[in-house]
C-alpha cells in the first residue's frame, strides 16, 4: 500500500481523480479557488508526492503533466478503515447511524443505500 496521503495532499489528489492529469499550474489554480495557495508550494508538495510513489508525472515541453497512481476508492477505504476502527470501535452499524442520523441526506441517496443494503442482504442469504 501506498503511504497515506495527508490533507493536502488529498485536495491534490482530488483535483488529480478529476480531472485524471494536470500540471503544477492547473493544479495550483484549482487550489487557489478556495484559498489562496503559492505556485512554489504547489509545486513543492507535489513533488514530495511524487517522491511518495502518490504521484507519476510525463514531462509536456517545459513542463511536468501529473497523474495519480493511487486510486480513490483504495484510499477511500483505507481512510474509512481507519476512523472505523479508531473512532468506531470496529461497529459499521454506529458509524452508519451516526452518519446518517446527524446529516441530511438526500431521498436518491437513500434509495442508493437502500439498494446497497438489498444487494449485500441478498449475498449474505446465497451464502448459508
Amino acid at each position: 500500500m501506498k503511504p497515506k496521503p495527508t490533507d493536502s495532499e488529498l485536495e491534490i489528489l482530488n483535483i488529480l481523480w478529476e480531472n485524471g492529469s494536470a500540471t503544477v499550474r492547473k493544479i495550483n489554480e484549482q487550489l487557489s479557488v478556495e484559498k489562496p495557495t503559492g505556485y512554489t508550494t504547489t509545486l513543492k508538495l507535489m513533488q514530495i508526492m511524487y517522491e511518495k510513489g502518490l504521484l507519476t508525472r510525463e514531462e509536456k515541453g517545459r513542463s511536468h503533466v501529473y497523474f495519480p497512481v493511487v486510486k480513490k476508492d483504495e484510499t477511500q477505504k483505507v481512510f474509512l478503515d481507519k476512523l472505523l476502527n479508531s473512532v468506531f470501535n470496529g461497529s459499521v452499524s454506529q458509524m452508519a447511524m451516526q452518519l446518517l442520523g446527524g446529516h441530511k441526506t438526500s431521498k436518491e441517496e437513500i434509495e442508493k443505500i437502500k439498494k446497497l443494503l438489498d444487494k449485500m442482504e441478498d449475498q449474505d442469504g446465497s451464502d448459508k
